[in-house]
């Protein structure tokens, strides 16, 4: 009988695999993502503010109140003392722009007429606390609280001018029972409010220099990249924030180079962006050119009459959405200004004209 055949079986144990390529060029791709990533985020950041009264921040000049939330709200004030005043009036300053400036009315008029003017710096201007949440209702609040603490009365007049009519859109909406009649002054306009006709406003939209397009895409879509960008110059950005933008009146144009010629441009432009040009130019766009929680042109007819000035020959806010923004609010008494620029405070007589357009046949 034949032997039976025993066969063992053995087990072979494979050698280890390298790692493959492929896995090392993902693991690097990712190594790569990961610090590109951080390298963005850091340097998307806009540097910390340097808030008035802080270490190695601006020194405190102003009055100043202190908000509810901790804030404070940097005002000045023209015309005759509080007490005896017939009329009280919050002034809103635009871009770039501060408590110092105000209407230019004269200080006869304002005497003979009982007037009180107070003008305060928007918050992150001048020497008024930034607020990180600012927003239109914000802006609403401080008005609110500032004519309560100056004891300004439970009505009182708004006026803003530029990009601080968003103040006065607002308060408006917010605040409504609390105003005796306001005025905005060529106040700027948000080319994606939906109220506006699709074709109206891409066409004024295309109108404006490339840069001023880019710079307000980026506030509107990505706001947290705007410091970024606004801050790089091979991009296309602000020609307003440049002070480049064509200004097609003579006036303007004569008044933004004598400004420039003279250090004032550059004086304003310290004063108002001393604690951060985030927090001052960069945070005005986002609340300006970013999405609103309500469209100004479905606002119902206030309690009080509502007056809006605009120059024909303005080169920063477009005559025609402006137009279409009174035809649809036909509670708003508009006036248009031949020849007129941007600067309206600036025109002769204007300041007269506004306190008396607004004040007449209302009682404080």
């Amino acid at each position: 009988m034949a032997a039976a055949t025993s066969l063992t079986s053995v087990s072979v144990k494979k050698p280890a695999t390298p790692r493959s390529g492929i896995g090392k060029k993902l693991a690097i791709s990712v190594a790569l993502v990961v610090l590109l990533g951080s390298w963005f985020y850091a340097a998307i950041q806009p540097p910390p503010g340097r808030q008035c009264g802080s270490e190695g921040g601006p020194p405190v000049t102003a009055t100043r109140i202190r908000l509810r939330d901790g804030r404070h709200l940097a005002y000045a004030e023209i015309g005759v003392p509080n007490e005896r005043a017939r009329y009280q009036i919050i002034f809103c300053h635009g871009f770039s722009s501060s408590r110092l400036d105000g209407i230019r009315a004269s200080a006869e008029l304002m005497e003979e007429l009982g007037v009180h003017l107070v003008s305060y710096d928007r918050a992150g201007y001048g020497e008024s606390d930034p607020n990180p949440k600012r927003s239109r209702r914000s802006e609403a609040s401080d008005i609110e609280e500032l004519a309560d603490t100056l004891k300004l009365g439970s009505r009182f007049y708004l006026i803003g001018y530029s990009l601080g009519g968003h103040g006065v859109w607002a308060s408006i909406k917010y605040i409504p029972g609390r105003l005796a009649g306001a005025a905005l002054l060529a106040p700027v306009v948000n080319y994606r409010w939906p109220g506006f006709p699709a074709n109206l406003s891409a066409e004024a939209y295309r109108k404006q220099e490339v840069g001023d397009q880019w710079a307000l895409r980026v506030a509107y879509y990505t706001p947290w990249l705007l410091h970024w960008w606004m801050s790089q110059p091979w991009l296309p950005t602000s020609t307003v924030v440049k002070a480049t933008t064509h200004l097609p009146n003579q006036l303007d144009a004569q008044i933004r180079d004598w400004a420039v010629s003279s250090g004032i441009l550059e004086k304003r432009r310290k004063l108002a962006t001393q604690q951060g040009i985030h927090e001052s130019y960069y945070r005005d766009m986002m609340v300006m050119f970013g999405p609103w929680e309500f469209d100004p042109m479905d606002l119902h007819p206030p309690p009080f009459p509502v007056h809006l000035w605009q120059g024909d020959e303005d080169g920063l806010v477009p005559v025609t959405l402006q137009r279409y923004v009174c035809k649809r609010l036909g509670w708003i008494e508009y006036h248009e200004l031949p020849a007129t620029g941007h600067y309206l405070t600036a025109v002769p007589g204007f300041g007269n004209l506004l306190l008396k357009t607004l004040l007449a046949g209302t009682s404080s």
